[in-house]
């Protein structure tokens, strides 16, 4: 695996409430990522930066997201994960609650919720032979579109105007290893994930 030197860096500007998270059943994200974990499309490269997330919608464009630095974690509870309440895609910010800040690439499952309305869960995960096997293939975000930054959101967008097929893949142009899969629920992103690997 390569590592971009900015990997697992937040580029947007946020507003955080550090708080517990209102009562949301995480159990199946939990479960999810954990099997994500398991397979090593969640984790952190050897110098201990993390990569991967995983969200669902909560209401309206609000979600919760896996939080910032949790991909070295082994196990995660509701502790580790983050409600985004709000964001602004040209402002390149958002607001968020919880014990940790958002994921990185928040903006980026920002733009997918706000887009596709029948979109209830985002996975996005690491995997270089992937990356390679479906880089042009797949639907795939410009070059220029570097993670967690509005040229990627904006670029998303673009794709999922005319691609609204669900479940659906985006290959992340801009960011090596990176591939992000959408769906109308955890359970047929995370089936379709599983698929692409056999």
């Amino acid at each position: 695996m390569t590592t971009n030197k900015d990997e697992g860096y937040i580029k947007f500007n946020y507003d955080w409430i550090p708080a517990t998270l209102p009562n949301i059943d995480l159990e199946e994200l939990i479960f999810w990522r954990q099997k994500l974990y398991q397979a090593k499309l969640i984790g952190s490269y050897p110098n201990g930066i993390g990569y991967g997330n995983i969200s669902m919608r909560y209401q309206e464009n609000q979600f919760v997201i896996s939080g910032s630095a949790t991909g070295n974690l082994a196990v995660l509870d509701a502790s580790h994960f983050a409600l985004v309440d709000e964001f602004d895609l040209t402002k390149n910010w958002l607001s968020c609650i919880g014990n940790l800040p958002a994921s990185s690439e928040s903006l980026s499952h920002a733009a997918i919720y706000q887009t596709l309305p029948q979109v209830n869960s985002i996975i996005h995960i690491h995997n270089k032979e992937l990356w390679n096997s479906y880089l042009h293939k797949l639907p795939t975000s410009g070059t220029d579109g570097e993670f967690g930054t509005p040229t990627l959101a904006f670029s998303l967008i673009d794709i999922l105007k005319k691609e609204k097929s669900i479940p659906g893949i985006i290959v992340m142009g801009g960011h090596e290893e990176g591939i992000l899969i959408y769906a109308s629920d955890i359970i047929q992103a995370g089936e379709k994930v599983f698929s692409l690997i056999g």
